[in-house]
């Protein structure tokens, strides 16, 4: 009976774990758009941020919003503050400012400043050219980034003009991610 126990937790951990987002580079998600186009999901973060460290905690692990990233996104982790070097878009991004010694805020990386984040976390979206979209600042539970992940991956976002077209998208939304 011991075994059967141990079998079945040890089986119900795997499942669990296989419900988190895949990340991947940036430069490995523009590859993958050309074979297979879809949208890129960027979550730009630094290590000292809490919201950041909240969102993988609470809403990157949600089955619900991993599942659905997984499967109509190609996601990247980025460290707005990090010292990677990345090619996007015929550039070479770097942070020739980063301080190894510092486990605090550090200076922020190229790429933070080409897409304009001045927050974290902030996510990115990207069409399936790898053409910037739109930002999307702080902290969001399951719900609150359900709303805007649909919104990229439909290009419903192309119909919005203005707040009033918004907040009937809004109001009209249907919710189907858990919390």
């Amino acid at each position: 009976m011991k075994k059967i126990f141990i079998t079945a937790l040890t089986i119900f951990s795997l499942s669990v774990s296989a419900q988190e987002i895949k990340w991947m580079s940036l430069e490995k998600a523009v590859e993958a758009q050309k074979t297979t186009p879809k949208k890129i999901f960027i979550d730009a973060y630094t290590i000292w941020c809490g919201p950041c460290k909240m969102l993988d905690k609470n809403t990157f692990r949600n089955k619900d919003v991993a599942t659905y990233v997984n499967e109509n996104y190609y996601a990247v982790k980025f460290n707005a503050e990090g010292n990677e070097t990345i090619k996007f878009q015929d550039k070479t991004f770097s942070n020739p400012d980063f301080n190894p010694n510092t486990s605090g805020r550090n200076s922020a990386h190229q790429l933070s400043s080409y897409f304009g984040i001045r927050a974290y976390p902030t996510m990115l979206f990207l069409d399936e050219q790898a053409n910037f979209i739109g930002p999307l600042q702080g902290y969001k539970t399951p719900q609150q980034l359900e709303l805007f992940l649909k919104l990229f991956k439909t290009d419903d976002y192309k119909k919005i003009k203005n707040q009033e077209d918004f907040t009937e998208y809004t109001s009209n939304f249907q919710y189907k991610f858990i919390k």
